[in-house]
């Protein structure tokens, strides 16, 4: 067998592997670690494009949801959260991205930053 056979055979079979683990789902549990009740939408990078996992979900203070998210190449999840403050008179913020979330992980999201203003017609986070 040839040197370009075999490293044909080689490549091919790294990316079944690739796209089959990229099939898999990584289990994993949001975590709104604050008192303050939040709403949330997170997004799965691993898709392209980015699919919506969670739309405008409320989640009370020290509560959690289960949600998956797609396997990468790795088998770890890769994903972005976005999250304000229920309270309109106490509106507070938080977003993260996070890459590499292992199976069975809890993700601690919250929202205690100051929220952005739209500047230039450019919607900021969660100011709604």
């Amino acid at each position: 067998m040839g040197t370009l056979t075999k490293a044909a055979i080689l490549i091919g079979f790294s990316l079944m592997t690739a796209a089959a683990v990229a099939d898999d789902q990584v289990s994993i549990r949001i975590y709104n670690d604050e008192a303050d009740d939040i709403v949330l939408s997170v997004y799965d990078m691993n898709t392209q494009p980015p699919a919506v996992v969670v739309a405008g979900q409320r989640i009370n203070g020290f509560a959690w949801i289960p949600l998956s998210v797609s396997a990468g190449a790795v088998g770890k999840g890769h994903l972005k959260w976005i999250a304000r403050t229920v309270d309109p008179d106490f509106r507070k913020c938080g977003y993260r991205e996070i890459h590499g979330v292992a199976n069975d992980a809890v993700v601690s999201v919250s929202a205690n930053s100051a929220c952005r203003k739209a500047a230039n017609g450019v919607r900021g986070h969660l100011v709604q």
